[in-house]
């Protein structure tokens, strides 16, 4: 989420700064943000009595006018989680059906919040948490964390016992047909992942 300087904003009522704040986000805001601008939280109580914003989460409000990003939504609360497997390929374009209200979600191994547990967890090591970690956005135009292309089908893969074949195979297959894909990295991403052979092998069978 973007933050802006309180400088910005002179002569401006708080209210007028939390709605300029709300429109470099893409229609969101959070009562952390306005609190390290020295806005007190009271002035989002009475944006939600005058209909203006919605409380759509902890600490986390949308202009009315907005159509609520779950994705976006989801990962401002639980800032730890990166989009992965799955449900990653489904904003690459790369999944065969949406993901519906349960994510493939992929945190740190030593982190745990009872909350996740609806969601298919993926606990990763520290070394390879960061691997092909980018940022896209969700079908709403809001940035969130992902694993790239190539991450996500050294994933799905590594974890085919918990995964559905077929929807692993689809994916594999548009991948390779894909202009995009890089077999460099995928190469590169296997080995460290320690599956090089094995998705090799898996491949070509496909």
């Amino acid at each position: 989420m973007k933050k802006i300087a309180i400088q910005d904003f002179i002569d401006k009522s708080n209210i007028e700064i939390i709605q300029e704040l709300m429109q470099v986000n893409n229609g969101y805001v959070t009562s952390k943000l306005i609190t390290e601008l020295g806005i007190h939280r009271m002035y989002l109580k009475q944006m939600i009595k005058c209909g203006l914003i919605e409380k759509v989460g902890k600490g986390i409000y949308i202009d009315k006018r907005k159509i609520k990003d779950e994705y976006y939504i989801f990962s401002l609360e639980n800032p730890k989680i990166v989009y992965s497997h799955m449900t990653a390929l489904y904003f690459f374009h790369l999944a065969k059906r949406a993901p519906y209200q349960v994510y493939d979600i992929s945190i740190p191994a030593k982190y745990h919040n009872d909350k996740l547990n609806k969601h298919n967890i993926f606990y990763v090591a520290n070394d390879y948490y960061d691997l092909g970690l980018t940022e896209i956005e969700t079908p709403l135009g809001n940035k969130v964390k992902v694993y790239d292309v190539e991450r996500c089908i050294c994933d799905i893969f590594k974890n085919r016992r918990r995964m559905d074949l077929d929807l692993i195979k689809y994916s594999i297959r548009y991948y390779l047909k894909s202009k995009d894909k890089d077999l460099n990295k995928l190469s590169e991403y296997a080995t460290v992942m320690h599956i090089k052979n094995d998705l090799i092998n898996f491949i070509s069978l496909l």
